[in-house]
């Protein structure tokens, strides 16, 4: 019998959409061409010296070049259990906190400790690439709940309330949002928090935006909303965005007792500890103040107010104004169909592909993150290099008929 040479559970997983948006444009770049990629969420910000010196500390201290507890260095667990009451309002103990690889591991043991296959959960769409593929390798069912522009992107408990079943087990919240920039208010927070706790749901919350929000916009923890949910809450979170720490892989996850037991069983076994040296950087980072956020964020506003200006004044392009994280989500719907230098793109995703190919701009469709007929523009790069490369598009967009 001739068997397959990959199982099919990880023959199934799609390659994240944004990485291989921003390889291709890297390939384009080194090739000689001057593409201008919109596409990797990551801060264009070099990592803060003292958490960087922090790190080069570690690597002559003898302990850390042994095995340390899979779960978290101990000073690291509790630094980041007093950073979040201290950011968050939300009081949890050291013993409540799993140290991972990066935030992308915190979200696949959450679902990989919470889901039996079958279970239901509820995805606001558009979504992050990564949730529906960890998702389905827990045996899980995605449950999409479908936003668009005339609500900022926002989902209500009514759009919650129609996808619920006898099945649903897991709602996955996440303010501020990557792809959209939507941020939920504080009172939006607390009425669905209250509605996932009246149904008896677990919440998982992905945080790791808390720190970028504009404007008027407020960020708010659903569990410290809801303090009622805290035996059915898992908080993700991590210094990628806020420290501009992409590169050093500490993220965390943060719940009830039985469930950071598990997953730090399942750790173990995977991984073991995280980089004991990203573990000293990162204590370093939530240790200290977040003067180096501010000036990020300060920035990002600058950025964001352009790139939102810009994009609304392309023929066809509805851009609402993100509130928070580092992304721009325009609908290019009114473009699709129409004919650009010979062709009649009919979905996002050859638009994309024409955009990259005759403007040499990269930018990831919408039908990666669930919602076709949309744009994502990280705006975390230069702002020469936002305004070029917003210009190449719209002058290529503008000759749409």
């Amino acid at each position: 019998m001739t068997r397959p040479r990959i199982s099919a559970r990880i023959s199934a997983i799609s390659e994240s959409a944004t990485l291989a948006v921003d390889a291709k444009a890297k390939a384009m770049k080194a090739a000689g061409r001057p593409v201008i990629g919109f596409g990797a969420g990551e801060p264009d910000f070099s990592t803060p010296a003292y958490i960087v010196e922090a790190a080069v500390e570690a690597c002559r201290n003898p302990r850390f070049h042994k095995y340390t507890p899979a779960g978290g260095l101990p000073e690291l667990k509790q630094a980041i259990a007093d950073k979040t009451l201290r950011d968050s309002g939300f009081q949890v103990d050291a013993a409540n906190v799993l140290v991972t690889n990066g935030g992308k591991q915190a979200v696949y043991e959450a679902f990989a400790t919470l889901l039996d296959p079958g279970d239901e959960v509820l995805v606001v769409a558009p979504y992050w690439t990564t949730y529906p593929e960890a998702i389905k390798l827990a045996g899980g069912v995605q449950v999409d709940v479908v936003t668009d522009e005339t609500t900022g992107y926002l989902a209500s408990v009514e759009q919650l309330e129609e996808k619920l079943t006898d099945r649903t087990k897991v709602l996955l919240f996440v303010s501020p949002s990557n792809p959209t920039g939507a941020v939920y208010s504080p009172a939006q927070v607390e009425e669905i928090g209250r509605w996932a706790l009246d149904k008896g749901l677990w919440v998982v919350t992905d945080e790791i935006y808390e720190h970028l929000v504009y404007g008027d916009a407020t960020f708010s923890s659903i569990a410290a909303a809801v303090p009622e949910l805290r035996d059915r809450v898992v908080v993700l979170n991590g210094v990628a965005k806020t420290y501009a720490m992409t590169g050093w892989r500490v993220g965390w996850l943060i719940g009830p007792s039985d469930l950071v037991k598990a997953a730090t069983n399942l750790q173990s076994h995977a991984t073991s500890n995280v980089s004991n040296v990203a573990q000293a950087a990162a204590l370093a980072a939530v240790s200290g103040d977040l003067s180096a956020v501010a000036e990020m964020r300060a920035a990002f506003d600058r950025r964001r107010q352009t790139i939102v200006r810009m994009l609304n004044e392309i023929p066809g392009v509805v851009c609402p104004e993100p509130l928070g994280a580092f992304y721009a989500y325009p609908s290019v719907k009114a473009l699709l169909g129409k004919e650009l230098r010979g062709k009649r793109p009919a979905t996002s995703a050859e638009l994309a592909e024409l955009v990259l190919e005759e403007a040499e701009v990269a930018l990831v469709p919408g039908e990666a993150f669930g919602t076709p007929g949309y744009f994502r523009l990280s705006y975390a790069l230069g702002d020469d290099d936002l305004v070029e490369g917003v210009s190449r598009v719209a002058k290529l967009l503008s000759e749409a008929h």
